[in-house]
Parts: structure tokens; C-alpha cells; sequence
């Protein structure tokens, strides 16, 4: 019988994830487990890799991986591992009010105003027909550290068949199965499957 993670059975069509990954520069602002900050516990690459993923895919089925710019070749790898081929992808251009680019981005080399949300397919599966109409750089306002814009979820509705699953939630969305240990960050928990709390077991 295959293994899957604390708190979530069956298998789902579409997955969102958006690991904590560890830099390698952790003293740097931009690092989830700076000294000052400490925003959240990370995982190491091989302990996200080594996440039972594929076990909660259906086949076929899309993956949606969210992956800082400095992390492109480590978010490819664990696509790649948890069983998904590299398509194409999503980018999130973070902007102010105003519509301009968000100048608080970090970097070492430039400062980056957007994220990338990696699209990856098991077996064979289009997108729905929105999605083959939708552009891939989607405008949308900066908030708190981490919490991603409300906008991709709607969207992931639009262009992939459920059921789906939301793994590293931050924020609770009606109509997802959601797992993680910070649901209640920025609203009320819903739905909340037990089982991440800071490591890759309950």
C-alpha cells in the first residue's frame, strides 16, 4: 500500500505547492530562516523531493510549484521527482498600487519584482479552455511575506479539473483540500487537514 502524507487520502487532479524552501545564502533578508526575521521553518531540496507527492496524483494530472527565481533549477528538480513533466509557466509580476513594479523585491544581483509558478503535467492533459487563452505574466499586487495572491487559485480553477489539493497552504480556500501548519496566518482555518508541523511528518 502506498504511502502518502499525514492527513490526506484519495487522489487529486491538480496539485498547488508552495514549499519552504531552504537558500543557500540563510543569512540573507531574503531567506525564510533569517536570524532577525524567522519567518518559518524551511526543508532541505531532498526532504521536499523526497515528499510522497505522486501517491495524492491522479494520472494524468497538473502540478502547480511555486519556486523563488534564485531556485529555478532546484523547482524543475522536484517537479521532476514527484513525478511531473516540465510544461511551461505562470509568472506572478508583483506590482503596487498604482500598477507599477513593487521596487521592495530582493536579490543579489537584481531586484526582483516576480515569482515563478512552474506548470507541470502527468501523463497527457491540456489545459481547459481558459487556460489556453490565458496569458502567463499576471499582474497583481505585493501583501505579507510568502502569501500568494487569491487570483492564482481562481485561475488554477479556470484552466485545470478538480479535485484539488493545496500543499504549504498559508491561507484557507473554500473547495480545496489544503495541508499545512499555517492555515490560520492570514484568515480563519478551513478545512484543514492535519498533519505538517515543521518537518515532513505529523
Amino acid at each position: 500500500m502506498s504511502v502518502g502524507l499525514p492527513g490526506i487520502e484519495g487522489q487529486f487532479s491538480t496539485i498547488l505547492a508552495d514549499p519552504p524552501w531552504r537558500f543557500r545564502n540563510r543569512t540573507g533578508k531574503v531567506a525564510p530562516e533569517h536570524g532577525r526575521l524567522n519567518r518559518y521553518q524551511t526543508l532541505s531540496l531532498e526532504e521536499i523531493c523526497d515528499l510522497p507527492i505522486a501517491n495524492h496524483a491522479t494520472e494524468p494530472a497538473h502540478l502547480y510549484l511555486w519556486v523563488p527565481n534564485a531556485l529555478l533549477p532546484e523547482g524543475l528538480q522536484v517537479l521532476s521527482a514527484w513525478g511531473f513533466e516540465y510544461k511551461t509557466n505562470l509568472i506572478w509580476y508583483k506590482t503596487r498600487k498604482d500598477g507599477g513594479p513593487d521596487g521592495r523585491g530582493v536579490g543579489f544581483y537584481f531586484r526582483n519584482v516576480t515569482e515563478i509558478l512552474l506548470f507541470g503535467v502527468r501523463g497527457r492533459l491540456r489545459t481547459e479552455a481558459p487556460g489556453r487563452r490565458q496569458v502567463n505574466l499576471i499582474p497583481h499586487r505585493k501583501q505579507e511575506h510568502s502569501r500568494k495572491p487569491r487570483a492564482f487559485h481562481e485561475l488554477i480553477e479556470e484552466c485545470s479539473r478538480g479535485p484539488y489539493l493545496e500543499l504549504f497552504a498559508r491561507e484557507a480556500v473554500p473547495g480545496w483540500t489544503q495541508w499545512g501548519d499555517e492555515l490560520d496566518t492570514y484568515m480563519e482555518t478551513r478545512r484543514v487537514a492535519p498533519g505538517y508541523r515543521g518537518g515532513i511528518e505529523s
